[in-house]
């Protein structure tokens, strides 16, 4: 295959990092040709030293002297502010963009890739979870590829390789449940942070791994494969499963189900996105049947986890409504992970928020913007 530049927005998180692995296992297929970060300068710059991209930038604009000076011998384009991030991402020489930044902020970067012709490798899942629709749109209009790197809608991407769209009767997602899968109310309301971030199965940020412990990482995942694979909410279903061996399955109209399987390391889907169409040899551990003897399933519980039924409310109303979905969990995350709210109110306050929110029907870019701003501002008064 041609040697791909990929542009990485977010390169110093999880699946930033684990983006570079991939890339540093493939030299002749892929190469760095962007990185950004919001904060943490001190890997940006070791990360940059390592992999020579053509620029790189730093969002939080404080730390643009100690980027620039660290790389001054270097020949690398340096430049700052969350501006820089939405515009870096229209250079001619990028090929594919990974979307890995955290939240609300990939809004605007994905869609300006997208409407720079560039395809895209979608690990920010709030994207779609905000704004699905006007994404898709663009992507449709730009004729440009959207490529999963969630490891459930990778799985569906490649279990729905060479079949017809009028044969899916319903996409599977799994989720592993958490680090507090069948704890009850009562022990729920006491956990602390600490215990919210030990994730039995998967090396994840402390945004999304909290979202896992509420099940909210699922139902963002329930919008995103709606918009992703143009179904409707109702042939979305979600399956707890321990093991995370199986990603996700496809029911067929047949009655068929094709699963795919294998253990969980994000270094797959991000490979798998990287090279689509292709598939490349990779030296990570395989999976043995023999060593996972029992694999096992059961319904989530959402009415201790309450996010996920929030999610699916949300989807069902369409409109603005999974852009407030986003933005009060967001807020009420990180006032957890800050110990300023406990572990059980963070549905609570994510219901109060949309419950106190104005309704828009069809939005605007703009009014998804507006939309966050003022969601934020009613999720703090309420905390």
């Amino acid at each position: 295959m041609k040697k791909r530049r990929i542009a990485i927005l977010g390169s110093t998180g999880s699946i930033g990092t684990q983006a570079l692995e991939v890339i540093s296992a493939h030299p002749k297929s892929f190469e760095v040709e962007i990185l950004t970060a919001l904060n943490n300068a001190e890997l940006l710059i070791k990360q940059s030293i390592l992999h020579m991209p053509n620029a790189v930038v730093i969002g939080n604009e404080g730390h643009y002297d100690l980027v620039k000076n660290a790389l001054r011998n270097h020949p690398i384009k340096v430049y700052c502010g969350e501006d820089a991030i939405t515009q870096v991402v229209n250079t001619d020489t990028i090929d594919l963009v990974l979307t890995a930044m955290v939240g609300f902020s990939g809004l605007r970067p994905t869609i300006e890739a997208i409407r720079a012709g560039k395809d895209i490798a979608l690990a920010n899942k709030e994207t779609m979870v905000v704004a699905g629709e006007l994404i898709v749109k663009e992507a449709l209009q730009k004729q440009v590829n959207i490529i999963p790197v969630d490891s459930e809608h990778s799985a569906i991407f490649q279990c729905l390789a060479g079949e017809p769209a009028n044969a899916v009767e319903k996409l599977i997602l799994t989720a592993s449940g958490g680090p507090f899968r069948g704890k009850k109310t009562g022990f729920l309301e006491k956990v602390t942070p600490g215990q919210a971030l030990c994730h039995p199965n998967w090396c994840m940020g402390p945004k999304i791994t909290i979202d896992s412990a509420t099940l909210m990482n699922k139902g963002f995942e329930v919008i995103e494969a709606r918009w992703l694979f143009g179904c409707r909410a109702e042939q979305i279903e979600v399956v707890v499963h321990p093991q995370s061996i199986i990603h996700s399955m496809v029911q067929f109209t047949d009655g068929s189900i094709k699963a795919q399987m294998g253990l969980p390391d994000m270094r797959l889907p991000i490979q798998y996105a990287f090279s689509f169409p292709l598939r490349l040899k990779s030296d990570l551990k395989r999976f043995s049947f023999t060593e996972f003897p029992e694999l096992t399933f059961e319904q989530p519980d959402t009415k201790i986890f309450r996010n996920l039924a929030l999610s699916y409310e949300a989807l069902e109303k369409g409109g603005n409504w999974p852009c407030i979905l986003n933005a009060a969990n967001e807020v009420a995350v990180e006032a957890f992970l800050g110990e300023n709210i406990g572990f059980m109110d963070i549905p609570d306050i994510i219901e109060r928020t949309l419950e106190k929110s104005h309704f828009v029907k069809t939005p605007s870019l703009e009014d998804y913007f507006e939309t966050d701003l003022v969601t934020r501002q009613v999720a703090n008064e309420l905390i």
